[in-house]
């Protein structure tokens, strides 16, 4: 099993739970996440494409009812 955090150039990413044996699927779902706003990091491991992400929080709502 993949670890659930890791680190790219010092940031914080979290895996999105996947295993993806074709290239064309993980980029395609690497694609969507970047169009959501996230960054995405693609590794092999095992022969499988795994996905970590991040995104920063831009924005914090707070709701004092």
């Amino acid at each position: 099993m993949a670890e659930q955090a890791r680190l790219f150039e010092g940031k914080k990413f979290m895996w999105d739970g996947q295993e993806y044996d074709d290239e064309k699927k993980a980029s395609s779902v690497q694609k969507q996440y970047i169009e959501k706003g996230f960054e995405v990091q693609a590794c092999r491991e095992d022969g499988k494409i795994l996905l970590y992400t991040r995104r920063v929080v831009t924005e914090v709502v707070v709701d004092e009812s």
